[in-house]
């Protein structure tokens, strides 16, 4: 009886430690595949989606035969690091909500979706070619953003810091726009202004919620 006992024992410390590694080469394989995406977005945003894969793997610390393992298509890689890209963005809206007032947290994911767009810049030849590969990134790009916007400016109106009644589409539309280029040149900082001008616009017409009146 006492043998089973120790069986058991030995049994569930070993199922234990199995899952412990389990769980740590599952976070190892998400670090590295999270540096081999980051390390794609640089070289593409200066070399441009028809980089080598070798220098891609080499900025990344890791065999081509690794890139190619999880991304047999080159627009496979692309289309994953658009959705990083995306993802980030899009969790960061829940981020500042946490952190700041409904207006503040708006004002700064605008901000961040500048940085969204000028990383997207990198991508653009690719994602805008009409390649059936890519097909899907509108919707995802929908999917997860303008939720993300929605909630903010929702957020945001019903505590009387911006106007209400604006559409994200709209938003995330005008950003962009701000954020074209003039001709061959890009300033991002320029970008900024801008963005933080339409922020400021936004709260033209906002009402104080009856909760922010009364104290």
């Amino acid at each position: 009886m006492k043998e089973k006992n120790k069986a058991r024992v030995a049994i569930s410390k070993s199922h234990g430690s199995q899952k412990r590694r389990g769980r740590r080469v599952r976070a190892d394989a998400q670090r590295n595949l999270d540096t081999l995406l980051r390390s794609a977005m640089e070289v593409f945003a200066v070399s441009g989606v028809d980089a080598p894969v070798r220098q891609i793997a080499e900025k990344a610390g890791v065999g081509i035969g690794t890139v190619y393992r999880h991304f047999p298509q080159r627009s496979d890689l692309i289309v994953a690091v658009f959705r990083r890209e995306v993802d980030a963005c899009a969790n960061a809206a829940g981020l500042l909500a946490a952190e700041y007032r409904p207006g503040e947290a708006l004002a700064r994911w605008m901000q961040r979706y500048v940085d969204f767009i000028s990383a997207k810049r990198g991508l653009a030849a690719a994602l805008y070619s009409g390649d059936p590969a890519y097909d899907t990134v509108p919707f995802y790009f929908r999917k997860r953003l303008r939720p993300a916007l929605q909630t903010l400016l929702e957020a945001a109106a019903a505590a009387g810091e911006v106007r209400a009644g604006v559409e994200p589409d709209d938003l995330l539309r005008a950003v962009s726009s701000l954020c074209a280029p003039a001709g061959h040149n890009s300033d991002p900082a320029q970008a900024r202004r801008m963005v933080a001008l339409l922020a400021d616009g936004l709260r033209y017409g906002a009402r104080p919620s009856r909760k922010h009146s009364s104290s």
